[in-house]
């Protein structure tokens, strides 16, 4: 049976996805994970192919959830992201994402509140 933080986790990448698709992007991927790290959510639209790291926390009192994407969680990320394109070469860009959900009542939240901070970090 799942940990209730592997739910709460999927719980917010769903979420993130759902509030992605709205936007007119198109989800290439998701946990993509090799030896040099794992990336939520991997998406495109006609510019981008977008590297998504999601954080969901109940409410925003110890900080937004953005500021929980390390300097070396970055690093890792952007490695992973190398790896990737490695893999799947592409014409588009790429960017790095945060999608901070926001889900007060855990699981039993019903609208989270979503803020998706766009070229959160770089290369």
């Amino acid at each position: 049976m799942p940990s209730d933080k592997k739910l709460l986790g999927a719980f917010g990448e769903d979420a993130a996805c759902r509030y992605l698709r709205r936007h007119g992007y198109r989800i290439e991927g998701r946990n993509y994970s090799c030896r040099f790290g794992e990336i939520d959510i991997i998406a495109r639209d006609r510019r981008y192919v977008v590297f998504v790291e999601v954080k969901l926390r109940r409410d925003d009192e110890h900080g937004a959830a953005a500021e929980f994407v390390t300097p070396a969680k970055q690093r890792r990320v952007i490695a992973a992201a190398m790896r990737w394109l490695q893999q799947n070469p592409t014409d588009l860009q790429p960017r790095f994402d945060v999608i901070e959900v926001y889900a007060p009542l855990g699981l039993d939240t019903k609208k989270p509140e979503i803020h998706h901070l766009e070229d959160a970090f770089g290369i």
